[in-house]
């Protein structure tokens, strides 16, 4: 990428953006930045010092790119013994599968996570840059390796169990984010995933209640649940599956009326909304809450329940991030009904189920067309 490309990017990023700051970040003197600039304004791809289309503006994506191991049996799965199997590697990180899926979707994203100083981290930058994902503020850590997912499957292509090595991310902390405030600030849509520390998702909550951008929050699994702080105040949305739910609220979740009960206590916490995903059979949504969280929820601010597309399984992983792209590309767009957003989301899903590809090739806006939805 030239270096005019790298400047845009980072105006793109942050419209306040100094020369000077530039000129640091790209190691360019002052004059060349200003070529740059004037050069960017002849071509039409600059207006005027700090403006950027509202259309323009990216959702910014927070947390976790790793390398993936997929290892699947060619027979069903026996634990205690050898099983034959086929392996393979791809990129992932729930963050960044669902940049991939927004940047797919023609949505403007960045991704803002860690890197080690290897090949692994070397390629996700690569990738990204080809997919369209902006990741000029992501830095690479000396010395460190990039995370991994290593993910075990069975002849079905549904996960028996996952091995992470994510300690990279602690180096997320809240005064790394805090220095990263121009990116979060040019954003329209902050996602997060809980491979951040507890106090960083505690800052991003208390910044989208200071600043007004909505902020939606993705689980990853049921011990990072800990690291989703007991006030949500100033949260737009919580993706998380009924594990992670009990495991938010300390009680099985036996039936809807118990999952209507603790999407409510969430809502309580200070949640607007909580999509409850449950895997090959569908998603809960709600309806919002209350003005002031701590009131009863009236009658019409329910639980809705959508069913999950049946179709042919190739491959489950990736199938929630691309859910959970969908329906925040959904409220990036300005459509603010979840169920609209989960219809898309399920349909995202199916997509990715039936590939081999932690996310599908095939994704695109068009998915979500009406000829589609009629399908």
């Amino acid at each position: 990428m030239s270096k005019k490309e790298q400047l845009y990017g980072l105006i793109r990023a942050n419209p306040f953006i100094s020369q000077q700051e530039m000129a640091q970040a790209l190691g360019l003197s002052r004059s060349a930045v200003a070529g740059h600039v004037a050069s960017l304004i002849r071509e039409r791809r600059l207006v005027g010092r700090a403006y950027v289309l509202p259309q323009e503006r990216s959702v910014l994506c927070i947390g976790a790119a790793n390398l993936d191991r997929k290892l699947r049996t060619v027979e069903p799965l026996q634990l205690g013994t050898s099983n034959p199997a086929t392996a393979g590697e791809t990129f992932g990180g729930v963050a960044r599968n669902i940049a991939e899926n927004l940047a797919r979707l023609g949505s403007p994203c960045a991704l803002l996570t860690v890197l080690g100083e290897d090949s692994a981290g070397q390629a996700l930058r690569a990738h990204a840059q080809h997919c369209g994902i902006d990741m000029t503020a992501t830095p690479v850590l000396p010395g460190a390796a990039t995370g991994t997912y290593t993910a075990v499957l069975d002849a079905n292509g549904e996960m028996a169990v996952a091995l992470a090595d994510m300690a990279l991310y602690e180096q997320m902390t809240p005064a790394f984010v805090a220095g990263r405030q121009a990116q979060r600030n040019a954003a329209a849509l902050v996602i997060a995933d809980l491979n951040l520390p507890h106090d960083t998702v505690a800052l991003l909550l208390a910044e989208a209640r200071r600043d007004g951008i909505p902020l939606a929050i993705v689980a990853v699994s049921q011990p990072k649940m800990a690291r989703l702080p007991r006030d949500l105040s100033g949260l737009r949305l919580l993706i998380l599956n009924r594990g992670e739910l009990e495991t938010r609220v300390g009680r099985p979740l036996p039936t809807e009326a118990a999952v209507r009960d603790a999407c409510r206590a969430v809502q309580a916490d200070g949640a607007r909304d909580v999509i409850v995903t449950c895997g090959a059979a569908g998603v809960y949504h709600t309806y919002g809450h209350a003005a002031d969280a701590r009131e009863p929820l009236k009658a019409t601010e329910d639980l809705q329940w959508l069913p999950a597309h049946e179709v042919e399984v190739v491959d489950v992983t990736g199938a929630g991030d691309a859910f959970s792209a969908a329906v925040c590309w959904t409220l990036a767009q300005g459509e603010n009904d979840l169920t609209v957003a989960c219809e898309r989301g399920l349909r995202a899903a199916a997509l990715t189920v039936q590939s081999a590809h932690t996310v599908s090739p095939e994704l695109t806006a068009g998915l979500f067309s009406a000829a589609h939805t009629e399908q």
